[in-house]
């Protein structure tokens, strides 16, 4: 294993990059939270106060860092920054600890929006559905100059996923100069 510890965006979008709508992802896709699972699974997880809240709980297997600007918010089983920076910080020290290639950074907008610039790679699961955007989270547009698309495979719609769907990993592109 390379000493360098990768920062993992880990996403389902819409085609029209919708991500999230009232607090909840506006399809249900089981194939996708066995893929997220298995993409997170043994990696630190970093989260807004806003994806923890529609979640609930700590995930198992997984630490959880929750960043948020309330220095009062605790909840069981979860790590706590004021800011994503010191979550990365957190995050990779736990990886490290643990012996794992990666810090995963898993919503919402905001948390996003914050790790584009920096995230090594991007987990996207594509969901072929276009849900209104009025009102809703929409993952940040991406730069084609700054992403390439290194694998695509298909998801494999079960009888309980409401859409179609692909798993998509784009790598950041090498910066020239």
């Amino acid at each position: 294993m390379s000493t360098a510890i990768e920062i993992v965006v880990v996403v389902a979008a819409a085609t029209n990059r919708v991500i999230g709508r009232a607090g909840d992802l506006p399809w249900r896709l089981p194939s996708d939270l066995k893929h997220f699972k298995a993409t997170t699974l043994g990696r630190p997880m970093i989260m807004g106060r806003r994806t923890w809240d529609s979640i609930g709980r700590a995930l198992p297997g997984r630490t959880t860092i929750v960043v948020t600007r309330d220095p009062a918010f605790r909840a069981e089983g979860v790590e706590v920054a004021a800011t994503l920076e010191a979550a990365l910080t957190l995050g990779r020290s736990i990886a490290a600890r643990d012996g794992v290639d990666a810090v995963a950074v898993v919503g919402g907008g905001e948390i996003y929006a914050q790790s584009l610039p920096i995230c090594d790679r991007i987990e996207l699961t594509e969901v072929k559905l276009a849900p209104p955007t009025e009102g809703a989270v929409l993952f940040p547009p991406l730069d084609p100059a700054e992403w390439r698309e290194t694998a695509r495979t298909e998801g494999g719609r079960g009888e309980r996923d409401e859409a179609d769907f692909d798993f998509v990993t784009l790598r950041r592109r090498p910066s020239a100069g």
